[in-house]
């Protein structure tokens, strides 16, 4: 897909811009951003394991955690739990900061105007 000056481009055409170009960034950051959802679920289940909790609440357990949200339902107890519940919440940070940063650089090529020398 050629790039157009966003000047030039209508709404509609600067969204599938952004489609196009936040895919193809993507692709790019994805098997670090896979390897770190992968190792956020196997901390998620060693918790489990540690709290004796079902897999369905060490996997509720690491979303809530991980996306930094916590509602404090379900909270380990022991020490080992907690601290891999930190590291958890970082790697969560780190996801959420990485995709904000494609969905910026996908932003910014999507409205690139022509004088740009990005």
């Amino acid at each position: 897909m050629p790039f157009y000056p966003a000047a030039m481009m209508r709404p509609a055409q600067i969204r599938l811009q952004f489609l196009v170009v936040l895919w193809r960034e993507f692709r790019v950051v994805w098997p670090v951003v896979s390897g770190l959802f992968a190792m956020q679920l196997l901390l998620g289940f060693l918790i489990g394991r540690f709290e004796e909790w079902r897999i369905g609440d060490a996997i509720y357990f690491t979303f809530v955690t991980g996306l930094t949200v916590g509602y404090g339902d379900v909270v380990p107890l022991r020490f080992i739990s907690r601290a891999l519940s930190v590291i958890i919440a970082l790697i969560g940070i780190l996801l959420t900061a990485m995709m904000a940063a494609v969905a910026v650089r996908a932003l910014q090529e999507a409205t690139k105007s022509d004088g740009d020398t990005r």
